[in-house]
């Protein structure tokens, strides 16, 4: 019979309650060791379906905020610029938010390690939302150039937005089970998908709704009232599934592993164990002692807990363990893969309009037409590429490995790029349509790394680290995107007429080839991961025990 005193209660209904289950255990340490060895060996149940909606709506969020841009860009030309916007602002449109984006990537990934998961888990969705609104609201006037602010808010945007990387990846890889974290992790990953088809259906909607204002070959005042409302339609939907998974964020716990590890908190990652999968502990709080991973006693008194041990890292501990090649090879390789991965995901995703014009399928000069091929090609490519190619992944990682996978998707990417590059003149409109989703599909089913590496940053580093690890290595995939658009992207038009735009095309897509093949050599960088414990990872490549307990930290040389 469980021990009333040991039960607790409270917390988010949403989420299964582990710490109950062995409430008749007295001994906190083993009731802990017990919880998490159960979280660990879980099967894939109603539990781990939660973890992925809620960090996974964030990532569709993500997605819907930074390829809505991509639709939005031709409305907000036809609204202020007279249907052709200047290449300068657009290219600055879309840029902004990767510029934020890895702002609140390194900054929400070092806040994680510093103040723990949850007291900064949600914040980046206020943040998004937000900037989301302002941006709905925003005019032009005399004193405002709306340029500037619009940049500015899409900016701020995307400190929210970069937040929610390492936050997300790092709360569902703690929280996950063993065998299955791959999954789950891919799932949480492929709401993006979902992202992107729901901006495309967004953006179809509103274009058919407004198609008697719209279906015409001049933008007259009517049609630039209906751009303008139409964008903010598109950009401003993007907060509705985000207010939906704010409370939720907002009331989980603290990570049990970052309660035990960095805090040497014993019954407190008990008990939050118990909160984030349904309820809170009742009475005080035992605290654990420990000097030189030695367990001296146990102490509720408030000087125990202020004497509790910290093994958080500071700055030049950091910069020690990372220093060595040991340890450093395996943040160049999961920062570089994604700096390489984005250069091409990004400079061919935020520029799929232009590319479907290019190839013909968007060039008509009716503003209703190419309004609408824009919106369904961008839905093609999402419906039959990214979906399947997300889920696809979901299914094989786990069993097949992060390395394989994501070596074998660069070196697809490499060869399919260079015959796209190459093929581009001998290649029908139809062909280059038909290849678009199959790279698409590559780029997301984790034969390639748009997963991987969002997925091993989340379990190759120690605790102390792993927010701050997986920061860096997205921020470095977002400077890749702010590459591709600023360096890369505008040379699309290199060399070209005023008839004959976008004729640098092909070159431009043998440039990306070359980058991904850049990724496949940094891939053998990176350990393979799959069915091992974050505790095993990070004894074997750190140089730190730490199992269900108390962590041990072994000097890292």
């Amino acid at each position: 019979m469980s021990d009333k005193n040991n039960l607790t209660e409270g917390g988010n209904a949403a989420f299964h309650n582990y710490i109950n289950d062995f409430a008749d255990i007295e001994d906190p340490m083993e009731r802990r060791r017990l919880a998490l060895e159960k979280m660990d060996n879980e099967g894939f149940g109603l539990a781990q379906v939660k973890i992925i909606v809620v960090a996974g709506v964030g990532f569709l969020c993500d997605a819907y905020d930074i390829f809505a841009i991509n639709l939005g860009v031709t409305m907000l030309a036809h609204a202020y610029w007279g249907g052709k916007i200047p290449a300068s602002t657009e290219t600055l449109l879309k840029v902004s938010t990767s510029i934020g984006t890895v702002i609140g990537q390194i900054s929400f990934g070092i806040l994680g390690d510093v103040l723990g998961r949850k007291g900064v888990y949600g914040l980046e969705l206020i943040i998004m939302i937000s900037a989301c609104l302002i941006q709905c609201v925003l005019g032009e006037s005399p004193a405002i150039n709306f340029s500037a602010i619009f940049t500015f808010c899409r900016i701020i945007m995307g400190i929210g937005i970069g937040g929610d990387y390492p936050l997300s990846s790092i709360i569902t890889s703690e929280f996950s089970t063993t065998k299955w974290r791959g999954a789950i992790m891919g799932a949480v990953f492929a709401n993006q998908g979902w992202g992107q088809l729901l901006a495309g259906l967004v953006a179809l909607c509103c274009v058919s709704g407004f198609r008697s204002e719209i279906d015409k070959d001049h933008c007259d005042e009517a049609c630039i009232k209906a751009c303008d409302m139409m964008w903010r339609i598109v950009i401003g939907f993007g907060c509705v599934p985000a207010c939906c998974a704010l409370y939720f964020r907002l009331t989980i716990p603290e990570s049990p592993r970052y309660t035990m590890d960095i805090e040497n908190d014993i019954e407190k990652g008990a008990a939050d164990t118990s909160k984030f999968t349904g309820d809170e502990k009742k009475g005080d709080i035992e605290e654990v002692v420990s000097q030189n991973g030695t367990i001296i006693e146990i102490n509720n008194s408030k000087k125990g807990k202020e004497e509790a041990a910290s093994t958080s890292a500071s700055f030049k501990d950091f910069c020690r363990h990372f220093g060595q090649w040991r340890h450093g090879k395996i943040l160049l390789g999961t920062a570089g893969c994604w700096f390489m991965l984005d250069v091409a995901y990004y400079g061919i995703g935020l520029n799929s309009a232009t590319i479907l014009q290019a190839i013909g399928f968007a060039s008509s000069e009716n503003v209703y037409k190419k309004l609408y091929n824009s919106a369904a090609g961008n839905l093609i490519m999402v419906c039959a590429g990214s979906i399947p190619g997300y889920w696809f992944s979901v299914f094989t990682i786990d069993p097949i490995g992060r390395k394989p996978l994501q070596v074998c998707g660069f070196a697809a990417l490499t060869i399919l790029l260079f015959v796209i590059g190459g093929a581009y003149h001998k290649l029908s409109e139809g062909g280059l349509l038909a290849l678009r989703p199959i790279q698409e599909k590559i780029y997301t089913n984790k034969i390639n790394s748009n997963a991987t590496t969002f997925i091993i940053p989340g379990e190759i580093y120690p605790t102390a680290y792993r927010s701050s690890a997986h920061g860096i290595s997205a921020a470095s995939g977002k400077l890749g995107a702010i590459v591709a658009q600023c360096a890369i992207g505008t040379l699309v038009n290199r060399g070209c007429s005023k008839d004959n735009q976008n004729c640098f095309l092909p070159q431009v897509m043998m440039i990306f080839g070359a980058f991904m093949g850049a990724g496949t050599l940094l891939s053998t960088l990176i350990p393979e991961t799959k069915r091992k414990t974050l505790e095993q990872l990070a004894e074997e490549l750190h140089g730190e025990v730490q199992y269900h307990g108390p962590s041990i930290s072994a000097a890292s040389d």
